[in-house]
C-alpha cells in the first residue's frame, strides 16, 4: 500500500513530511525532481518526474493517490485512480466533474476524499462542529432563527502598505476578483459579481481585540446541505467568505478599478494585464525570506428566539510562521495527512465527498490544529 503524493510546492511540505516520518511508504512526486529534493530529499529518495502517463503505471490496487498539484490535474488522477483500483485525496473544492465521479468511486469501494486543507478543509470541521453541538443544545429549536458566518484568509503578520503579501504568483488572487459569490443576507440571496461592492467589517472574538474586513466568496448555498443544515430551519444569514486586514479596500482600489475596465475585454487581454499586474506584485509585495505569514479563521452559529440569542458560538484560529514554516503550509498540508489516514484506515466511507462529519475526526483533527496554530478556541458567546 503505497502514498503517491504528487507536488511539492510552498503548501505541501508539512504534510509530506509527517506522512514520511511517520513509517508511511511514499513516492514523491513533482515536475522538478530536484524541488522535490530540496523538501524532502533529506528524508526520501524515493522521488520521481512527475508525469501522467508514468503516476498511472505506477499505482496498484489499494494505493492512494494526493495531488498537491494545480486543479487541472486533480480528475485526471482521480480516473487513473478510478482505473488502478486506488483512493485519492485532494485539498481543493470538488469541481462538478470530480463531483461526477462519485458513483463510479462508490461501485469500486474507493474513496476521493477533497476539501481537506485550510479552507476549504478546517473550516467545514468547525462548522460540523458547531452545528453538531447546536442540533443537541437546549436551545435547539426548529423555530429559531439562525446566522452563520465563515471566513477565512491569509494576511501579513507585519502589516505593510498594501495590506496583503504574496508567498506565490498573486495571478490567482486578482483572478479570485473577477469571480461572483452568492449567498444569504438578512433572509435575501444576495448575489456580488464584484467583490469589492461587498466588503464588511467583522470584529474578531480574539485575546486581543482585531477587526477585519471580509467579503462573500464563491456560491455558499451548496454548503448549507453539506453542514446539515435542515431545509426547513429559518435562515437568515448564511456566508461563507475571505477575510482581509482593515485598510485592504483602500489600498486596493486602483487594483479593483483595472479589474473592473477589463470587463467584457478578450480573455487573452485580460490574462496578460493581470499577469502583468501579479508580476509588479510579486516584486514590490511578497514576503521577504523567512517573515512569518499570518492566517485567520473564525466559523460562527448563532441562534435566535424572539429576538434574542439563545446559542451563540464561534471558532476562533489566528496562526503565523514560526520556525516549523509558514502557517498556510502547517494548515493546508497536514489536514491532507490526516486526511490520508484515515482513507487507509478505513475510517471515511466511500465516494467522493469533502472534509467528514464524524465527530471523532473532527475532535482529533482540531486537537491537531490546536497544535499547529497559536490560538485556537471554540468561544460560548453567552456563557
Amino acid at each position: 500500500m503505497t502514498i503517491h503524493w504528487c507536488g511539492t510546492g510552498l503548501s505541501a511540505a508539512p504534510g509530506l513530511r509527517r506522512l514520511i516520518e511517520g513509517g508511511h511508504k511514499v513516492v514523491v512526486w513533482n515536475r522538478t525532481v530536484e524541488k522535490a529534493r530540496e523538501v524532502v530529499g533529506d528524508l526520501t529518495q524515493d522521488i520521481r518526474p512527475y508525469a501522467p502517463d508514468t503516476l498511472r503505471a505506477a499505482l496498484q490496487p489499494g494505493d492512494l493517490a494526493v495531488s498537491m498539484l494545480p486543479a487541472d490535474q486533480h480528475v485526471p488522477i482521480a480516473l487513473a485512480c478510478l482505473d488502478a483500483g486506488a483512493h485519492f485525496v485532494s485539498s481543493s473544492y470538488i469541481a462538478p466533474e470530480m463531483k461526477a465521479l462519485d458513483q463510479a468511486f462508490r461501485d469500486k469501494g474507493l474513496v476521493s476524499l477533497n476539501e481537506i486543507g485550510l479552507d476549504p478543509g478546517i473550516d467545514h470541521l468547525m462548522a460540523h462542529d458547531l452545528v453538531a453541538r447546536y442540533r443537541a443544545s437546549p436551545a435547539y429549536d426548529a423555530q429559531n432563527v439562525l446566522s452563520f458566518t465563515s471566513y477565512c484568509g491569509g494576511v501579513p503578520k507585519v502589516a505593510n502598505a498594501f495590506r496583503y503579501k504574496f508567498s506565490w504568483a498573486p495571478a490567482g488572487v486578482l483572478k479570485a476578483l473577477r469571480s461572483p459569490s452568492r449567498s444569504l443576507r438578512n433572509f435575501s440571496e444576495l448575489r456580488v459579481t464584484r467583490p469589492w461592492e461587498a466588503i464588511t467589517s467583522y470584529d474578531a472574538p480574539l485575546p486581543q481585540a482585531e477587526s477585519f474586513e471580509v467579503y462573500p466568496n464563491r456560491d455558499s448555498y451548496p454548503f448549507m446541505a453539506d453542514y446539515r443544515f435542515d431545509p426547513a430551519w429559518n435562515v437568515r444569514d448564511f456566508v461563507r467568505g475571505t477575510i482581509r486586514l482593515n485598510g485592504w479596500a483602500e489600498a486596493w482600489k486602483d487594483v479593483f478599478a483595472t479589474v473592473e475596465s477589463l470587463e467584457g475585454a478578450p480573455a487573452a487581454e485580460v490574462d496578460a494585464r493581470l499577469t502583468e499586474m501579479a508580476n509588479g506584485f510579486l516584486k514590490d509585495n511578497s514576503y521577504a525570506d523567512g517573515e512569518p505569514d499570518r492566517v485567520v479563521l473564525f466559523v460562527s452559529l448563532k441562534a435566535e428566539k424572539d429576538g434574542k440569542p439563545v446559542y451563540h458560538e464561534t471558532w476562533a484560529m489566528d496562526a503565523w510562521g514560526d520556525v516549523r514554516g509558514t502557517a498556510m503550509a502547517r494548515l493546508v498540508s497536514i489536514p491532507v495527512s490526516l486526511g490520508v489516514e484515515a482513507v487507509l484506515a478505513r475510517a471515511v466511507p466511500v465516494g467522493v465527498q469533502p472534509a467528514p462529519h464524524d465527530q471523532g475526526l473532527i475532535t482529533k483533527w482540531l486537537q491537531e490544529v490546536t497544535r499547529l496554530a497559536q490560538y485556537l478556541q471554540r468561544i460560548d458567546h453567552l456563557a
